[in-house]
Order: C-alpha cells, then structure tokens, then sequence
C-alpha cells in the first residue's frame, strides 16, 4: 500500500508542492553533477608544474587542457545521462506509469539498461581510437596541454560505465517519485571525487602525484560509487519494476518510443558539445587566453543551466504523467510552477555570478591575468541571458513531456548553432581586426537566449492548443 501511495503522489499531490518535492533533489544531483567539473577544474589549477614526456606542465595548462575536453565530456553526457537516453527512459515510464500499464513499465526500464551497455562499448570505443583525432582538431598551440587532454579524456572515456549506468538509475527513480534516493548517490559520487581530487592530483599519503590523470580518476571512481548506489536504490526502492532479465530483451517499438522523446534531447545536448567545440576553434584564433577563460567560465555557467535541467527533468515526469490520465488542470499546472521556478532559479544564479564574478575567479590558481580579465567580463556579460535561456530549457522539458519533440529540438538549434555560432564569428572577426571588443563576442549570448525565448512562446501557444486544451 506504501509504494501504491509513493507513486500516486504524481497524481494527488498539489502539482506546486510536487514540483518542489521532486525538483529540489533533482536540481541538487544535477548541480552536484556540474561540481564534477568545477572541482577538477579548481585542483588542477592549483598543481604544481610536474614533467609530461619531457615537457613542463603548469596549472594554466591544465586549465586549457581540461577546456578541449570539455565538449566531448558533454557529449558523452548527451547520449548517456539521461538529458539523452535517460530522458527517453523517464518520460516513457511516467507515461506508461501514469496509463497503469506494469508490463511495459518493465520493459521500459529493462530496455533502458540495454542501452547503457550499448553506449558503453562506444565510449570504449572512441576512448581507444578517437581521442587523439578529437584533440588534434581543435589546434592546440602547446604540446604539452594536448597531452595532457588526451590522458584525461581516454581515462574518462574507457572509464565511463559509472556515469552511463548511474544516469539511467537516476531516472528510473526519478520517474516513479523518489528523486531524493538518486540525489543521495549523487552526493556520495560527489563527495568521492572531491576527496580523491587532491590525493592523487598532489600526491598525498602514500600515493605519486598524478596531475590530471588524478583528476580523471577521481572523477571516475566517483561515478562508479554513485553507479553502485544507484543500482541498490533501483533494486530495493522501485518494486512496482519489474526486474528479470527478460525485460532486458531488446524491443525495437519500446526503443524506437524512448528515442522518439530522447533523441530531440539528445541532440540538443550534441549541439551544446558541439556549440562548445566551435567556440573553442573560433576563440583560439583570437588567443590562447580568451578560449581558456571561455572554458572555465563555462563550468561556472553549467552549474547555474544544470540547476534548470534539474528542474526541468522534474517538469518532465509530472507534465507526462498527468497527460497520460489526461488531466487538463495539472499538466496546465506542472507547466506554469515548472516555468515559475525555472525564471526564480536562474534569476538568483544570474544575481549570484554578477555581484560575486571576482571572487569565483579567485577560486582558481590563474597566473595569467589576461586569463583572469576575460573571465570576469564573460561572467557579468554572458550571466544577463541566464533567465531567458532558464525559460528555453523549461519550454524544452515541457514539449518533451507532451510528445513535441521537433519543437524541443528546433530550440536548442536555434541556441546552439543557428543564432549563437554566425554572432560569435562576427564578434571574434572584429576583435582581431579592431582590438579589445571581446565583450561583443559574450554580449551574443543575451542576443541569441532572447529571440530564442521568443521563438519559444510561439511554440508553446500552439502545442497548448494540440494537446492540453483537448483533455479532460
């Protein structure tokens, strides 16, 4: 009787009070999952110069060297955690929760893990023989940063089946209303890595320093910890799934279903690795300086939009579900505190990386004041679009959860390639041909969030009419 109250929650509670219940956890995993980055970040640069095949490596290259992986760790986040396959998996078992149908909740979750393990081999894959060919195409200036990218990419890469599991654990407890279990091996995970960081980055207790290859095995031992957690949780927790491993058999309709809702969300978080990449190309053709205080900024930036994916991946479920029992009022409800939140959200982050952009730089060991200037001026410029890109991502999680995923997939083209990518070029063009304009290239950003925004409140005038006006 317990579990049947757990998961009607999504059905009774106040849909405000429910977004908060399942929200706040989510936001906390994700926020924890941006610390990931920030922690190696910060430990990296502060390390002391150390030898690599000759050659002397400082924290300013470690900075930089963890800027060209970044967009390939962001891809590996599209096509596993959850803003990808798992959005698929979350979504449809709501749906399908939401419809009473336990047999297909089953293989809905079965299906899931199917998928992990295919994803995983590619991770394998390209951590094998694609690294050095991902490295090498962003041009790097110094040797000595490009190797050190490629030891911490292909550690991460290899390693990766802790992050690719524990996203599909997370949303499985997620979708069936018990996000605080998946928030408690997410901390854990986190704390994992924050402990290990400096162990093997400097070399403590009995341990060699490491440098950034201590880095990328802290952060990976941190995701296997909240893998295996995840995994007692899902086991223990979500008895109204069904766990044999027939489930587990590929079904191509089930599949073909959890791609038709994740993949627009897969994509949109391609193009933001994508986005990523060409910044990084664009920018080092101004110099080293502006494309590395870009990247670190970015880390800063993810952890404020990963607050709003968390609130969104709640918005997800609740918006799905109530359309599955076809219930007008809360879908119009799960739309309107979704979106409420999302603006509240981002408006402190926004707040927050304005009045306090000098202190966060002082967080990382930055000898290269160049470096420092630019990261400055990107966190007071590029923060003003932080409320209207909040409302993109909420409008995304909301066409996902009513099966408009065209309409998700138009808004992250037109943030992350159509409108951002021509004004960055044009900003970059007249920086190197007139001087210092770099706030031109960060001012895109507002530009291109807002007639974004507005391109999304068209769409969700019409989707409103579709498929929530209809209901009952």
């Amino acid at each position: 009787m317990k579990n049947k109250q757990e998961v009607n929650k999504m059905a009774v509670m106040p849909v405000n009070k429910l977004m908060l219940n399942m929200g706040i956890p989510m936001i906390l995993s994700m926020a924890l999952q941006a610390v990931y980055n920030i922690v190696d970040t910060v430990f990296v640069s502060k390390m002391q110069p150390m030898t690599i095949n000759g050659m002397t490596a400082t924290g300013d290259h470690g900075l930089q060297a963890l800027g060209l992986v970044f967009p390939a760790q962001m891809m590996m986040i599209a096509i596993a955690i959850a803003i990808g396959t798992g959005v698929g998996v979350n979504a449809l078992l709501a749906k399908c929760m939401g419809q009473n149908d336990g047999e297909k909740v089953a293989r809905v979750a079965g299906n899931g893990v199917f998928l992990g393990a295919i994803i995983y081999i590619f991770y394998i894959l390209f951590g094998i023989f694609g690294v050095r060919a991902y490295i090498d195409l962003q041009n790097c200036s110094e040797q000595v940063t490009a190797e050190m990218a490629i030891s911490y990419l292909q550690i991460c890469s290899i390693v990766s089946f802790g992050v690719v599991f524990f996203s599909l654990f997370e949303k499985l407890l997620q979708a069936t209303g018990r996000s605080m279990y998946s928030t408690v091996a997410q901390v854990t995970g986190a704390v994992v890595n924050i402990i290990l960081d400096p162990v093997l980055i400097y070399g403590l207790g009995p341990f060699e320093p490491m440098g950034i290859e201590g880095a990328a095995w802290a952060t990976v031992v941190g995701q296997i910890a909240s893998a295996l957690l995840g995994l007692i949780f899902h086991l223990k927790k979500n008895r109204e799934i069904a766990h044999g491993w027939k489930y587990k058999k590929p079904n191509l309709m089930i599949i073909k279903q959890v791609y038709a809702i994740g993949l627009p969300a897969i994509i949109a978080q391609a193009l933001m690795s994508l986005m990523s990449l060409a910044m990084n190309v664009l920018l080092i053709q101004v110099n080293d300086d502006i494309m590395t205080a870009y990247t670190t900024f970015y880390k800063i930036q993810q952890f404020v939009l990963f607050c709003a994916f968390g609130l969104r991946d709640a918005i997800t479920p609740i918006v799905a579900f109530n359309h599955g029992l076809r219930n007008q009022k809360r879908v119009n409800d799960g739309i309107k505190y979704g979106m409420q939140y999302t603006i509240m959200i981002m408006a402190v982050g926004m707040l927050c990386v304005i009045l306090f952009a000098n202190p966060i730089s002082h967080m990382f060991t930055i000898e290269n004041e160049s470096i420092r200037k630019y990261l400055v001026e990107a966190m007071r410029f590029v923060s003003l679009s932080f409320i209207f890109a909040g409302i993109n991502i909420a409008c995304q999680g909301i066409f996902q959860a009513l099966d408009s995923g065209l309409q998700s997939l138009l808004i992250s083209l037109f943030r992350q390639a159509v409108f951002i990518l021509p004004l960055v070029y044009a900003g970059t063009r007249l920086t190197i041909q007139n001087g210092d304009l770099s706030w031109l290239i960060w001012l895109t950003f507002l530009i291109t969030e807002l007639a974004t925004a507005v391109i999304a409140f068209g769409f969700m005038q019409g989707i409103r009419k579709r498929k929530v006006s209809i209901l009952l």
